[in-house]
Parts: C-alpha cells; sequence; structure tokens
C-alpha cells in the first residue's frame, strides 16, 4: 500500500528539510569524517540537531572534516564498524533518535586489490549497526546509504528500479548488493525494531572532496598541478549529481519515516535527471572548461583494464512520487561551484561555501522556513 491523497507539491512541504523539525534532535551519523558525512554533519548542525559521529580518522590530506572542523559541531568519536561492541558502545552513550549510516569501503577498484576488507566494511559492518541500533531502545530510525551499483547491471538504457534484481560483477558491486539483502533482512525481520530504510544513490561530487581514484578530486588535482588527467573510461556513463541532492533525500527519508511510519521504511532510489546521466568524456570537457587555461586531459587505457560498468541509470520516480525530493537540474552549475572551492583555505571558506552551495543545488528540497 502506497500513500495517497497527496500531491507532489503536498510532498515537499510535508518532508522538507527544516530547522524545525531537525533542531534538538539526536542523530547518529557513522563515516562522519568522510566527503559526504562531512557534508551531511554541517548540514545537521546547522539544522540544530545533536549530532554523534562514529568513523574511522579522515584518510586523506587535506579533508573536509578538519578544514571545516566539524569535531567542534559533534560528538566526535572514531571508531571502526566492524567492531560491534565499540558501535553498541558509541550508540549507548549518544542514545540517538536517528541513524544513518554512511560508512563504507566506497571505492570499486580498491575492492579488486581488498575484496575481504570490503566486505567485512561494507556487509558485515552494516550488520553490526543494524544490530547495535535495534538493541538500542532510543532509535526510532535507521537510513543505510547503499549504493547505484547494487543492482545487477546488464548495461540496460532504462533506469534501474528498486525492485530489479540486485548483484555486481566486482567486489564493491557485489558488497552493496549484499547490503541490501542485510538490511531487507532486519527490516523484514524485526517488527518491533526500529523502522529501517536504504539510499541508492549516484556518482556524487561537490567542493571539498580529495578522495583518491574519483574523477573530479583526481581532475581537480591534475589541473591545479598543471599536469594532464589521464581519463581510461571516456564514454562510461553515470548518473552524475551534486553531493547536497541525496543528502536533502537522506534527510526527508527520514523525516517520513519519523512522521508516517512503515511505509516509507523502504529502498530508494536518489538519482538526477534523465539529462544529467552524462560520459566521462562529457563530465570532464564541462570541468576543463570551468577550470580555464591550464586543464589539459587524455584517455589511456591502463594496462590492466578492470571491470566497471560502462551504463548505469536510476529510476527515482518512487522518491519523487511518495516523498516529494526533486534533482536540481544544474549539472553544469554544480560542476562549476565545485571548482570555486580551489579558493576555499579556511574553515570559513569551507562552511560558508557549503551552506552556498546546498542553498541552491538542494534548492527544491529545502522548506522556506529553512534558511539553509
Amino acid at each position: 500500500m502506497e500513500p495517497s491523497g497527496s500531491t507532489m507539491e503536498d510532498m515537499v512541504s510535508r518532508f522538507a528539510v527544516d530547522k524545525r523539525f531537525w533542531s534538538g534532535r539526536k542523530v547518529f551519523v557513522t563515516g562522519h569524517t568522510g566527503f559526504k558525512g562531512s557534508w551531511l554533519t554541517q548540514w545537521l548542525a546547522d539544522l540544530g540537531a545533536q549530532v554523534a559521529g562514529y568513523a574511522l580518522a579522515p584518510d586523506t590530506q587535506p579533508n573536509l572534516f578538519g578544514l571545516a572542523q566539524l569535531d567542534k559541531v559533534c560528538r566526535h568519536t572514531i571508531g571502526d564498524i566492524r567492531h560491534l561492541e565499540d558501535v553498541q558502545c558509541a550508540l549507548a552513550s549518544s542514545a540517538p533518535e536517528v541513524v544513518i549510516h554512511l560508512a563504507a569501503q566506497p571505492l570499486v577498484r580498491r575492492s579488486y586489490q581488498q575484496p575481504l576488507e570490503t566486505f567485512s566494511t561494507n556487509v558485515m559492518g552494516t550488520a553490526n549497526i543494524l544490530e547495535a541500533a535495534r538493541q538500542q531502545a532510543s532509535v526510532k530510525a535507521v537510513l543505510i546509504i547503499s549504493s547505484d551499483k547494487c543492482y545487477d547491471n546488464r548495461e540496460w538504457s532504462y533506469g534501474y528500479r528498486e525492485n530489479d534484481a540486485l548483484g555486481g560483477h566486482d567486489p564493491y558491486s557485489a558488497s552493496k548488493a549484499c547490503t541490501e539483502i542485510v538490511t531487507n533482512a532486519w527490516r523484514s525481520s524485526y517488527a518491533h525494531g526500529p523502522l529501517v530504510a536504504s539510499a541508492r544513490a549516484g556518482n556524487v561530487f561537490g567542493g571539498g572532496d580529495w578522495s583518491e581514484d574519483r574523477l573530479l578530486p583526481d581532475a581537480i588535482k591534475a589541473f591545479s598541478a598543471g599536469e594532464t588527467l589521464i581519463i581510461r573510461s571516456p564514454l562510461a556513463e553515470r548518473p552524475w549529481q551534486h553531493v547536497a541532492e541525496p543528502l536533502a533525500a537522506y534527510l526527508m527519508i527520514v523525516r517520513a519515516m519519523l512522521e508516517e511510519g512503515a511505509l516509507y521504511a523502504r529502498a530508494w532510489n536518489v538519482g538526477p535527471r534523465v539529462e544529467d546521466i552524462v560520459s566521462v568524456e562529457q563530465i570532464v570537457k564541462m570541468l576543463a572548461q570551468a577550470w580555464g587555461h591550464g586543464a589539459r586531459w587524455e584517455v589511456r587505457a591502463p594496462a590492466v583494464m578492470l571491470h566497471e560498468a560502462g551504463l548505469l541509470h536510476l529510476d527515482s520516480s518512487q522518491i519523487a512520487r511518495l516523498v516529494g525530493w526533486r534533482p536540481s537540474g544544474l549539472l553544469e552549475q554544480a560542476l562549476n561551484a565545485t571548482v570555486a572551492w580551489r579558493a576555499a583555505t579556511t574553515t570559513e571558506d569551507a562552511v560558508q561555501l557549503m551552506r552556498k552551495d546546498r542553498a541552491v543545488f538542494a534548492r527544491a528540497n529545502i522548506a522556506c522556513s529553512e534558511p539553509a
């Protein structure tokens, strides 16, 4: 059964990101030291939430968590999600109402080199979070952040829907399919536990990302150093979106679960417009144009070509229809905004740019009362 009797406009006003909803609410975020986790932590803090973060130390230098001094706006705990007792202690000490689980081994190519670490982190780590949340009486809703790569990708031209088959050619993709299976098992097995949903987003980007082996950070590093960017799969198409877009969706899904209950405890695709599903080569061309003088790139296949999906689309009609979330449709502007971060050198720069960017790229999903 699905909710009925409301228009999309009604849903936007109902579940939109709103300080009145989040202020004072206790939220436990795993992976808060990472790129997406840092953006989410700052946003929740700005909304007045009481944020507790649990994650490994940042794995790049520089990193957004350190630049924005986010340890000052959350309860910051260094820990490994593979250690159940440590997770249980962290949850018990913070007594959150909401758990948003972002911590993961997020890289496809690294998963080939470290398959066991990838599975132990992404699968057993998620199981630990779900079990610890189930045992913590204060927790009312859990959102597991998954990936668009959880699907059995046949390289079809249409977007995958939430009920399409799960699968995975590489260890990372397979681990995310397993993550979804584990999440569904906890959701189905423990009716008296917290509500559990998952969100499957595409390729996110934005300012403050220094991660390894990702297209935009690699491009900005190369352009900044006056080097030539090497791309290996120019024709591969991906669902690109600014980081603020899926983060707004995550907050809206959690709100929908807390306000309306089990009908919203399900899997959700969170992807861009069809027009923004473009090739690696198109992204690089737009990024080079935004960068200006000195941006160079070339195609060069590596000696050993690991399998990576060539075509991957998401159908996000469910979240548009039931939650009212909408993508920005501002791909080129989002790339320009990401390039503008090269001037960010201080904490104030980083925080102000996060606030500015989410006000633009999540605008359709922010309540009028929320100043972003």
